[in-house]
């Protein structure tokens, strides 16, 4: 499905959530892809309950089989240099939303994006942020807008107790690759999580 395709992987610092994604890195690179990890500056240096920057990005090298790309130099290449043929940001926290959406690139993963959209190729959003439909909200409505910038379809975590709170079903993140490599939004994009 994705076979000898360059993908660009952004991971913010949505710490809860990194459990579910080394799982979907093997997922893309058994569907053929070859996967660039991009991080954020929080993600290389918080220690949280989660565990350590250095634990996360020996786990993500190692499900990869290449280094972190953890500067803003770094992932300027993904440009005309060493273009990636998608750039997925997943996990996307509500801060690196925001500042996408304001043109605001001062991370390693917003530069990847920025890059990859100068091509003209797809940027996938996978957003995990407890203030999506909150202040948030303004920012996701106009992203989806935007020419080239998908989302892997999302829903509510817990409506109770988060009811501003979206995440996306990471487990649709290889189908939401291939339908954005074909310029396509993966549909339904609103889902219902099955979360315990």
């Amino acid at each position: 499905m994705l076979q000898g395709k360059r993908i660009g992987l952004g991971i913010t610092a949505s710490h809860c959530t990194y459990e579910e994604i080394i799982p979907v890195i093997d997922s893309l690179m058994d569907a053929g892809a070859i996967v660039v990890p991009v991080i954020t500056h929080s993600v290389l240096t918080a220690a949280t309950r989660f565990g350590t920057g250095e634990e996360w990005i020996a786990k993500i090298e190692k499900a990869t089989g290449e280094k972190v790309i953890s500067t803003i130099v770094g992932a300027e290449p993904f440009g005309p240099a060493t273009p990636v043929d998608c750039m997925i940001i997943a996990p996307m926290t509500g801060s690196s939303i925001s500042r996408f959406a304001n043109a605001a690139t001062d991370s390693p993963v917003l530069m990847g994006a920025k890059a990859t959209l100068r091509n003209g190729s797809p940027v996938l959003l996978g957003i995990s942020t407890n203030d999506a439909l909150g202040l948030n909200g303004v920012n996701i409505m106009k992203l989806l807008n935007m020419k080239d910038i998908f989302f892997i379809p999302f829903g509510q975590d817990d409506p109770i107790k988060k009811p501003n709170s979206l995440i996306a079903d990471f487990s649709l993140m290889v189908e939401a690759t291939a339908a954005a490599l074909e310029k396509k939004q993966l549909q339904p994009l609103l889902v219902i999580l099955d979360k315990k």
